[in-house]
């Protein structure tokens, strides 16, 4: 009696299991947001949202390579209810306004209310991204728990720190601004100089006529000590990047232009670069070609004479939008310096056409010919130069 019936739970079991479905996919529900909160209510499960674009490369390995791991798989239909939004569709405004999303793919990790427990963006490993999944389901790691603390002592750097880099997995740097500046207004300016208050300033001061960044300029050498003399000119950088690049995105030149001027206010010689870098993609991108032959006349000279590949950028652009033969010889010219310190195929051939343009074809046979016999000697393909010597020797 006792073996039938082991037997018959033996097979229950199998016939149970067989029931079950597999785990071979997360589920996403793209029901809605309001929907997805009552399921979470429902289940009494976190939530889970994968915010992305249907271009965004980093998001489609996302879904293409982690979230068919089944590890992945498992713990997430286990601990969350899952959900899915395509920022350019439906309700992707909403979550844009609601979570301060800029990146992609980002990733939501909310309550079952709705509030907001954990944030970060961009693309990962299946075991780092179960790490940080966990993380969301940890109080001392989720953001109400840190702001919780942060504002029990604002003062204190250990706790702001911990915060911000919270913060920081997900979201723009802007918006961790006004915390740090919360915590900074609690220090001396003889207290400025520490590691950890470089690490605050750096990773979330972005206005560059803050009092705290303003100090940093004035103190470079100290901070350089604390941190180090690379990553204290990477932040100057980087600010003057955070500054103009809004700007520049939206082709706003009156917005840049005021932005500029704070940009100039930085007096070293890498920023006077940068901020010309910015004015040379302005023009470019607002097809003001002769604001931009203005601008490269003045300064590729200046700057850039041993940078082949910005020689060779500027040229390949006079070469697409210049006419007059003037500009050309100063295109040449640059190009002329890029073969000097990179004798290339693609160096040769540009020059090649510049030449062409400026309608002096023995040159542009000359270089052509020099690009041909450059990819031949090492069995790489001919092609574009064996036509354009065609054209050439058609016209000569």
């Amino acid at each position: 009696m006792k073996n039938l019936q082991f037997r018959l739970l033996i097979v229950f079991l199998l016939f149970s299991c067989l029931q079950v479905p597999a785990q071979t996919k997360i589920n996403f529900d793209e029901s809605g947001y309001q929907s997805v909160l009552a399921r979470a209510k429902k289940e009494h499960k976190p939530i889970f949202y994968m915010m992305y674009a249907s271009w965004c490369t980093h998001c489609n390995k996302m879904k293409s390579e982690v979230f068919t791991d089944t590890l992945v798989i498992n713990f997430m239909n286990k601990n969350f209810v899952c959900a899915w939004q395509d920022v350019e569709k439906g309700e992707g405004d909403f979550f844009r306004k609601k979570f301060g999303i800029r990146f992609y793919p980002t990733f939501l990790f909310l309550n079952e209310d709705g509030k907001e427990l954990y944030n970060i963006s961009g693309e990962f490993t299946s075991a780092t991204f179960i790490s940080e999944a966990q993380n969301s389901l940890t109080k001392e790691k989720q953001l109400p728990y840190l702001a919780e603390q942060f504002l029990a002592d604002v003062s204190n750097s250990d706790k702001c720190l911990a915060y911000l880099m919270a913060l920081n997995k997900g979201r723009d740097r802007t918006l961790l601004s006004p915390i740090a500046h919360q915590y900074l207004a609690t220090q001396n300016e003889d207290k400025l100089v520490t590691a950890n208050n470089w690490k605050i300033i750096a990773n979330a001061i972005t206005d560059p006529q803050s009092r705290e960044f303003q100090y940093v300029l004035n103190h470079q050498k100290e901070f350089e000590a604390v941190a180090s003399p690379k990553r204290v000119q990477r932040k100057i950088e980087n600010i003057v990047v955070e500054l103009l690049s809004p700007a520049l995105e939206y082709k706003d030149t009156i917005t840049y232009a005021k932005k500029r001027l704070i940009a100039k206010t930085i007096q070293t010689a890498k920023n006077d670069s940068l901020v010309n870098s910015f004015d040379m993609q302005m023009a470019e991108h607002t097809k003001n070609w002769r604001k931009y032959k203005q601008i490269t006349t003045a300064t590729v000279d200046k700057y850039y004479a041993k940078d082949p590949k910005t020689l060779k950028d500027v040229a390949s652009v006079y070469l697409k939008n210049i006419n007059d033969s003037a500009g050309l010889n100063t295109a040449i010219g640059w190009a002329k310096k890029a073969v000097s310190i990179v004798e290339n195929y693609d160096n040769q051939i540009l020059l090649a056409r510049l030449y062409q343009k400026n309608k002096n074809l023995k040159e542009a046979i000359q270089y052509a010919t020099a690009a041909k016999n450059k990819n031949g000697s090492i069995g790489f393909s001919t092609k574009e130069a064996d036509e354009l010597l065609l054209e050439l020797n058609s016209k000569h």
